[in-house]
């Protein structure tokens, strides 16, 4: 685990005069599972989007390097093509498409048919309702539902690194556990994550590693284990 798949240092993001993101330093290893956590309007969803190139017209600096190659300023679809997925927040999928062409369109960058005809059966097992409504339009799908659809459609892109933005949000206790345990399994198989996530007990108890970002900055990172007992961790997010 001591290759770096995500290095971000000094990353600044300027909305006019706002500041939303003040100098940040934070890194992702080859198989971690890494939690950015904090409240709302912290920053952390801007973070995710200068990853993805994703953000509005705004001023970026520093620098943010994916698999040892600078990627600031890069177009999404760029990045899709070099193994870099995303999850966004509110889940995003394609609404007026089937669930089985969102996932078909996950695996638009390979040309593998045996291999995206496997994944899709993988994912089908792992979400059985998906297989149930594989020809249902995603718009009409439960949130949770769709959430699964979002997940497993951007793991048919393979990525070296996978970026969750509230998974969680706006779902059912059941559901939450259900991602969860997806996410998990997931990271188990190897593969690279980057977190964002607002349960942050959920989100530390999965993970290797936290950042805890408040107002643009990252006030503390360390072992998930040793966040999940400290004090103020426990005061500002934990409920204790």
């Amino acid at each position: 685990m001591s290759a770096h798949v995500l290095k971000i240092s000094g990353l600044k993001i300027a909305y006019g005069g706002i500041q939303a993101v003040k100098g940040i330093d934070l890194e992702v290893n080859q198989g971690e599972l890494v939690t950015l956590i904090g409240a709302n309007g912290a920053g952390k969803t801007t973070t995710l989007k200068a990853i993805t190139g994703t953000l509005p017209d705004c001023k970026v600096e520093g620098h943010i390097d994916y698999l040892g190659e600078p990627i600031k300023g890069q177009t999404s679809f760029a990045l899709v093509k070099k193994n870099l997925a995303m999850v966004p927040e509110g889940r995003g999928v394609f609404t007026r498409m089937s669930i089985l062409e969102n996932l078909m369109m996950g695996a638009y960058t390979r040309n593998d048919k045996a291999g995206i005809n496997a994944d899709i059966e993988k994912w089908y097992g792992v979400f059985p309702r998906l297989k149930e409504r594989s020809a249902q339009m995603a718009g009409t799908l439960s949130g949770g539902e769709q959430q699964m659809l979002a997940m497993a459609r951007a793991l048919m892109s393979h990525p070296s690194l996978l970026l969750l933005d509230e998974p969680s949000m706006g779902l059912s206790p059941i559901m939450v556990e259900k991602i969860f345990d997806v996410v998990r399994t997931v990271s188990a198989e190897g593969v690279t994550i980057l977190l964002v996530e607002q349960n942050a007990k959920l989100a530390l108890q999965a993970a290797n590693r936290g950042y805890v970002m408040e107002s643009g900055l990252i006030t503390m990172t360390g072992a998930a284990t040793d966040m999940l007992d400290d004090p103020k961790v426990k005061a500002a997010y934990l409920g204790e």
